[in-house]
């Protein structure tokens, strides 16, 4: 687990290696195989002819010039066990040559295509993990007098970035932190996401109190919409939760905006953080007047903090039942932090029916002893 940012996306599974490897070694071993079968068999049995199909399993794993020497292997292995029959119809040969050379150019085309789109593929991940990096960049494992734990997983196959996002800096005399997860699921979702990092981003550091951030949050959202009405922005909310840690105190202030009550932990206790009056999700403060709550709690040293999207809460099992997050964290009070994360990571997956379908995003934020020298804000 790398619990300093989102999870980094885990090499090919061996499931998949081995189905690839099993794929490149399918077209020799179907040639051993003809061999061994042509050896073993009557005259009369024409096992030959298989090697027609050497050059199109070829295509699918092999490069182009591999497809195309996999076919020439195989005109070659025909003609050995045709003439090593004693079989005079040279025509007929001939014919079947063709034919092979004929499947190897096909084929030879399909692996030129299959290999420039796996190049393009490549290209598309690099640009992605660009993006992942600019829009949702890694957390520092510790900012200020906090440690951060993060566990990230986008839902969409092959995705880096989802509607779930986070972020962390800190300003003179308190840490700010924010996760959130936007309405809806596509690019339309990394689209409010990423004008909601950027709000974040330029304001946190000069907005006075949470109440203010958050209403700048919500101005930059209507701001994005009138200059593009036509985005899926423009229609979209999202819930935040809002998280001050003032340095040299041993409290935290909360602001929720819709978003699922944070878990505190205190020693080994563990309950939600309710807030008596939330405020309405961003982007739907015009529904209602516009107010803020602020709940200041205890945070002292070794206390944490559990933010977390409704993909972690609302994950179900084959019964339909939420999952058990204030159960678990309790069970995991005593775990060393930087295991939580991976820890509720495979509790979910083996938890949900058919994996996990949404948007996954867990902050731990731990109260550590002392303080640090400064640093350089984010």
């Amino acid at each position: 687990m790398h619990t300093a940012g989102p999870r980094p996306r885990p090499r090919p599974a061996v499931g998949s290696r081995t189905q690839v490897n099993l794929g490149r070694a399918l077209p020799v071993l179907v040639m051993v195989l003809v061999v061994v079968a042509d050896i073993v068999t009557p005259d009369s049995e024409r096992v030959d002819r298989l090697l027609f199909t050497v050059p199109a399993l070829a295509a699918a794993t092999w490069s182009v010039w591999g497809t195309i020497g996999m076919g020439v292997v195989a005109m070659v292995l025909r003609a050995v066990l045709v003439l090593g029959r004693g079989e005079s119809g040279t025509d007929e040969l001939l014919a079947s040559e063709g034919l092979i050379l004929g499947i190897t150019a096909a084929s030879a085309w399909v692996s030129a295509v299959r290999t420039r789109y796996e190049r393009d593929l490549a290209e598309v991940t690099a640009v992605a993990d660009v993006v992942q990096r600019v829009v949702l960049r890694p957390l520092p494992p510790r900012l200020g007098p906090v440690e951060l734990h993060l566990l990230y997983v986008a839902a969409a196959a092959k995705a880096r970035i989802g509607g779930d996002f986070y972020e962390a800096v800190r300003i003179p005399g308190a840490v700010r932190i924010m996760l959130g997860d936007v309405q809806g699921k596509g690019l339309g979702a990394v689209e409010t996401a990423s004008v909601l990092l950027g709000s974040f981003r330029s304001t946190a550091y000069d907005a006075p109190d949470l109440p203010a951030l958050a209403d700048r949050l919500d101005e930059g959202l209507a701001r994005y919409a009138a200059w593009d009405p036509d985005s899926d922005a423009a229609e979209r909310f999202a819930t935040v939760v809002l998280v001050e840690l003032p340095e040299g105190t041993g409290t935290a202030r909360l602001l929720n905006c819709g978003h699922p009550a944070p878990l505190l932990q205190h020693g080994t206790d563990v309950s939600p953080v309710e807030v008596a009056d939330p405020s309405l999700p961003l982007n739907l403060a015009g529904l209602a007047d516009s107010h803020h709550h602020v709940e200041e709690f205890p945070f002292g040293p070794g206390d944490r903090l559990l933010l977390y999207t409704d993909g972690v809460s609302e994950t179900r099992d084959r019964a339909g039942t939420f999952y058990p997050l204030e159960e678990r964290a309790r069970q995991w009070s005593t775990a060393p932090s930087e295991q939580v994360p991976d820890l509720l990571h495979r509790d979910l997956a083996a938890y949900g029916d058919g994996g996990l379908d949404d948007d996954v995003a867990a902050l731990l934020i731990v109260r550590t002893e002392g303080t640090n020298p400064p640093e350089l804000p984010r």
